[in-house]
């Protein structure tokens, strides 16, 4: 049988990733006198890679990332009051594992969201559900579902993932509305599904954001004391990403990034 004839019938199956490497992995074969099985589970394993690939592209597409990022990516040199150890721990994905939450709070511009949208997209291609959402849109979109009477479709959406991460969380004060779907998200996840909280408030100061006492105890005793405290600190991560800026970031050996001029 001819190369292109087994194309014919790798298109009928829709074997992409066989059909892709074909060429190569017979010549592969051709040269390093493979037999037919060697030559088989390559061809196996380039079909794998495809389907993990599409997999993964499709569990970052339905997570909704602002950027997707990577810890790679991220400068832990660029301040000594980063916890990079701790972050480095929380990669191991065992948070997940354990059902547990994650809070990620500090100034504005140290990289709260890019460590949380790492985390996420690690979580995806671990194969997690994942969900990325910025705080005031969630609440808006479930304050247009008591309007419309899709709360509940709306709701379950954010129910649902393995990991739902709530970025911009406490910019403002919440209204009694506001405060009551917080309640009702947050007490529903609870061990049940791992939340990662990212605010530029420290949790100290959640509690009067909301409109009701009680609800804000209810709600952020669960959150709050059951959570993994990531505090950050240091000078903005942005001015060394702005255009034109003469600090770039270079990997070691060991993958990490580190400044240099």
């Amino acid at each position: 049988m001819q190369v292109h004839q087994l194309e014919r019938l790798l298109k009928k199956l829709k074997l992409g990733g066989m059909l892709a490497t074909l060429q190569q992995r017979f010549e592969q074969a051709q040269g390093q006198q493979l037999g037919y099985l060697e030559f088989l589970v390559l061809l196996l394993e380039d079909e794998i890679a495809r389907r993990d690939q599409k997999t993964l592209a499709l569990r970052v597409a339905k997570a909704r990332f602002e950027e997707v990022k990577t810890l790679t990516d991220f400068d832990f040199r660029a301040s000594p009051k980063i916890p990079a150890a701790l972050i480095r721990d929380l990669a191991t994905l065992r948070f997940l594992q354990r059902q547990e939450s994650v809070l990620i709070c500090g100034p504005v511009g140290v990289g709260k969201s890019h460590i949380a949208q790492a985390l996420g997209y690690l979580a995806c291609q671990q194969g997690y559900r994942v969900r990325y959402v910025k705080t005031p849109r969630l609440l808006a979109d479930l304050g247009g579902g008591r309007a419309d009477g899709t709360y509940d479709t709306r709701l379950r959406s954010y129910l649902g993932p393995d990991l739902l991460i709530l970025d911009d969380f406490g910019l403002q004060a919440f209204t009694a509305t506001q405060s009551e779907d917080l309640d009702q998200l947050i007490c529903e996840r609870y061990l049940r599904r791992c939340t990662i909280v990212v605010s530029n408030r420290p949790p100290q100061e959640w509690y009067t954001l909301f409109a009701d006492p009680v609800l804000a105890e209810g709600a952020l005793d669960r959150l709050v004391n059951a959570s993994h405290h990531v505090l950050m600190d240091g000078p903005s991560y942005r001015p060394r990403k702005r255009p034109g800026s003469t600090t770039t970031l270079t990997a070691d050996p060991t993958g990490e990034v580190m400044p240099s001029a």
